[in-house]
């Protein structure tokens, strides 16, 4: 099939290798503007330009492709379809019915659970025990359109957003491969979203990320891993030298209480608002992520540490 893939982030880039893989002509592809990236803040690519220019593949960044001038030039790629994933705009309807079998969107939650922005965070975060991924034909509405399939993914206690990531990122490259020849052939069966059950992932802001160690253990550990590892839920570290930013990346709850935000061993057991949560994985301000054994050898926090 000749196709356009619209997509931007680590997420996009496997189902663009899957189609490639296939087989499929990629007449372009799509992604947001080059941004500032790194300490030295030079414009870079995004990981799916980066990815198709390596492999000689047309790519176009435009500001927005509500651009006349992009509609058209979208239109002229006369394409079979085209296939969207994480791209980062909204597209409007001339784009949306340019291709002869229309345009297809690779989402990472069960619809219409999770609409929006954010769907693995909010999965997590939500403590739910099973996501996936959903092919689905776009409509005007935000994540609205007809599923035509679908794989599942389980949530296990030890998930990350990174590690959830990853493995929904594989299932929907290999879902959308699977896909397109069943809308090519006419085989593909659309089937609208249940009006129930609606909720939408709003994009993830600064200010959820400080713990609140008045909450409950269960929903601080779900905080924590759905954060990991950005933005980082994080607290501050009581030093002789002032606070320090610490951001948690993994956690698991135990069943002990005590006053919330105090620590209640030296291996890092916070006391919560209900139970407690032994922090696995941290990341001091201004280092690389450790494992908590390695962070404690160069960075003590005794019993009875109150952490803000």
């Amino acid at each position: 099939m000749r196709l356009a893939f619209l997509g931007t982030p680590d997420f996009s880039v496997a189902a663009l290798a899957a189609l490639v893989e296939a087989g499929h002509e990629i007449a372009c592809v799509y992604s947001q503007p080059p941004a500032p990236r790194g300490r030295g803040q030079a414009l870079k690519p995004s990981p799916v330009h980066a990815f198709a220019e390596e492999r000689g593949i047309l790519v176009r960044t435009p500001a927005s492709m509500r651009d006349p001038a992009e509609i058209a030039a979208f239109a002229a790629l006369d394409l079979d379809a085209a296939v969207v994933v994480a791209f980062g705009q909204i597209l409007p309807k001339a784009v949306l019915d340019a291709p002869r079998l229309g345009s297809f969107n690779v989402h990472a939650s069960l619809l219409p659970r999770w609409r929006g922005a954010a769907p693995i965070q909010r999965a997590i975060m939500a403590g739910d025990a099973v996501t996936g991924v959903q092919v689905m034909r776009m409509t005007e509405g935000l994540d609205e359109g007809p599923v035509l399939s679908t794989a599942t993914v389980r949530i296990g206690p030890s998930d990350t957003a990174a590690t959830l990531h990853d493995r929904l990122a594989a299932a929907g490259a290999d879902l959308i491969a699977r896909t397109l020849p069943e809308i090519e052939a006419g085989r593909a069966v659309e089937v609208p979203q249940a009006e129930e059950g609606v909720t939408y992932a709003k994009k993830i802001r600064a200010k959820e990320a400080r713990i609140d160690w008045g909450r409950p253990g269960a929903e601080l550990d779900r905080k924590i891993r759905g954060l990991s590892p950005f933005p980082g839920a994080w607290f501050e570290l009581p030093t002789e030298k002032g606070p320090v930013r610490v951001k948690a990346l993994l956690s698991a709850v135990e069943d002990v209480d005590g006053a919330p935000g105090v620590t209640l061993d030296d291996r890092l057991l916070v006391a919560t608002g209900e139970g407690a949560v032994r922090l696995l994985r941290v990341q001091r301000e201004g280092r690389g992520p450790q494992d908590a054994e390695v962070f404690l050898n160069g960075t003590a926090v005794p019993a009875g540490t109150k952490l803000a």
